[in-house]
């Protein structure tokens, strides 16, 4: 059951999905206007190019869809079970995320725009993976579309008489507010330092790997 959830999902969810949104702006005003922490407008475009015959576009395009896969397989492999919960390697798939991150903003610097790319969806990949599920509850952290969706099938069922799990529906506004506010504090940032405003994504997931290991669940 949602009320199961452990407090530290709403915090924990809210400011991934900030370091997400700052991600995807920051994507969004550096590559030419391509999604970096989902794959809906990336696999749009990969259907076009491929319409159009364009083998450059299809085969970047590809590399950023397998790399944000490789990122979600490598938060299988440490987290190993899709159920959000204590005591496994939060940790280490944070600080992994922040390397990432890390190498994305030094590569996009020296104009090496291909790898960053692939970095920085490897990164959201990871972070994707890495939270699923808890006692029913879906938790995304690096697109919003199918929050909105899940508000508005509570609101419809609250309308024919069901209960309204207000705990549920605070965490999925608490996510995209989280996601909203990182898409301003990237615009910002970029408009000020370009490609080093990677660094509050990279040193935010980092801080969340610290405060996890501070709280003696390694």
């Amino acid at each position: 059951m949602i009320t199961k959830l452990p407090r530290w999902v709403e915090i924990g969810g809210f400011w991934l999905s900030c370091i997400a949104g700052s991600i995807n702006a920051i994507g969004l005003l550096g590559f030419k206007y391509q999604a970096v922490s989902h794959l809906t407008g990336t696999s749009t475009l990969l259907g076009v190019s491929l319409a159009a015959a364009n083998l450059f576009d299809c085969a970047h395009l590809l590399g950023i869809t397998l790399a944000f896969v490789f990122g979600a397989a490598v938060a299988g492999a440490l987290v190993g079970n899709a159920a959000l919960q204590l005591g496994r390697r939060y940790g280490i798939a944070l600080v992994l995320e922040s390397l990432l991150l890390l190498a994305a903003m030094f590569a996009l610097l020296s104009t090496d725009s291909t790898s960053g790319h692939l970095l920085a969806s490897a990164a959201c990949g990871l972070q994707n993976g890495m939270v699923s599920t808890y006692s029913g509850a879906v938790v995304r952290t690096t697109h919003v579309s199918g929050l909105f969706t899940d508000l508005g099938t509570m609101l419809g069922t609250w309308f024919r008489g069901h209960p309204f799990n207000s705990r549920q529906a605070i965490l999925y506004l608490l996510l995209i507010v989280g996601f909203v506010l990182g898409g301003i504090i990237g615009a910002f940032l970029f408009e000020r330092y370009q490609f080093h405003a990677m660094l509050f994504p990279a040193l935010g997931a980092l801080a969340l790997a610290a405060i996890y290991w501070v709280l003696g669940n390694p």
